[in-house]
């Protein structure tokens, strides 16, 4: 479809990875950048550079060779990329919404000024700073920038004890009494069309401070998905970004629905469209940045996504036991990320299940997650 048209991708992980699949659908030629030697889409790029995302040489020299250019991991030197685009390169999603996205206060004013519903906050720029709200505790404290799954946030309940807390410039962020957390997957292409996927709700799990189940759909009022959607196309559209835009969202226990973070990429709480969905995400992400018509994001069936860890205690070679006894159940599809070694709560892959009820799915999802371990 796209005879030598090169897309370039900074960064090779399983995000990276189940793009390529898509790519190769569409014969799009994928190149990746990763600062692992290892990564992920190594073995199906085709081609593999290994250099950090963060040197503005090492990703304008890549970027260079590529007719359009996109991210699986948005701690990537934007500097690069503004030059790139000034000099004709297309790069999405842009670098002006990375700029914004990689840093959470600006993340968290930008809400502010659009009339976007989000937890009240206070800014910081260091421990210090932050008796000074000790009024207000208590708060989830943010670092503003290179917090990435789960990491780089800390609860703060208490203003005579912080020894927790980042000494770093910072989001104090109210805490939010929720039912339920809840993602949205948008899409916007190069021609403005914007569509929605339907709203997922996700378990974490608490140690990790990583999904560890996602259910589609979410189990909520009509109202409700309605209004998650909304705030999910307005963030898209305030931010004019082509791609793919991940919004994280409470459901508070009295009905609002408020924005926690976005991603500007595929993301976690999309996996289980590859299977669930009509259209996957990735290859949604793929028809937005080349302008093409959007896929239709309708379910075909409920499904549950487990996220597949490394187990706690072990740290190798990764083992993966009891795949054969899931693989021998119906509708359960195993996706392995290619990670040669495992260590504890590394993500190691997906499992998604689907079914004709959500609640048959969850009781296969269960048995799943209690069944397949990866050890070293």
């Amino acid at each position: 479809m796209f005879p030598n048209y090169q897309l370039g991708v900074l960064g090779g992980g399983q995000l990276g990875r189940m793009l390529i699949q898509d790519a190769i659908s569409l014969n799009i030629p994928v190149h990746t950048l990763d600062p692992d030697a290892d990564a992920p889409c190594k073995s199906i790029s085709h081609s593999f550079t290994n250099g950090s995302l963060h040197d503005f040489d090492t990703v304008y020299a890549f970027g260079k060779k590529a007719d359009l250019l996109t991210i699986e991991i948005e701690h990537v030197n934007v500097d690069a990329l503004e030059k790139l685009e000034q000099e004709g390169v297309p790069v999405y999603p842009q670098p002006a919404v990375l700029r914004i996205i990689q840093d959470k206060g600006l993340q968290k004013e930008f809400y502010r000024a659009n009339g976007i519903p989000t937890a009240p906050f206070e800014l910081v720029n260091n421990k210090s700073e932050i008796a000074q709200h000790a009024a207000s505790f208590p708060f989830m404290q943010k670092l503003r920038k290179g917090g990435y799954d789960g990491k780089g946030v800390t609860p703060l309940t208490d203003p005579a004890n912080l020894d927790k807390a980042f000494d770093a410039p910072s989001v104090l962020e109210k805490f939010v009494d929720f039912e339920k957390e809840l993602a949205v997957i948008v899409a916007r292409s190069t021609r403005g069309e914007i569509k929605s996927f339907p709203v997922v709700d996700m378990e974490f799990n608490p140690e990790a401070n990583l999904v560890e189940f996602l259910f589609s759909p979410a189990q909520i009022a009509p109202e409700i998905e309605h209004e998650a959607k909304r705030i999910a196309e307005l963030v898209a559209e305030k931010l004019g970004i082509v791609g793919l835009l991940a919004v994280e969202l409470f459901l508070t226990r009295d009905g609002k629905v408020l924005v926690n973070e976005i991603a500007p990429r595929p993301h976690n709480s999309g996996h289980q469209t590859i299977e669930g969905n009509i259209t996957s995400q990735y290859e949604q992400h793929l028809r937005a940045i080349f302008g093409l018509p959007l896929g239709d994001t309708a379910l075909i069936q409920p499904s549950v996504m487990v996220n597949l860890l490394g187990e706690k205690g072990f740290e190798g070679t990764a083992v993966y036991q009891g795949i054969e006894q899931i693989m021998a159940e119906p509708g359960v599809y195993v996706h392995l990320y290619g990670k040669r070694f495992t260590k504890p709560f590394r993500k190691m892959g997906h499992i998604t299940i689907t079914a004709a009820t959500l609640e048959e799915a969850r009781q296969k999802a269960h048995f799943v997650k209690n069944t397949l371990k990866v050890i070293a």
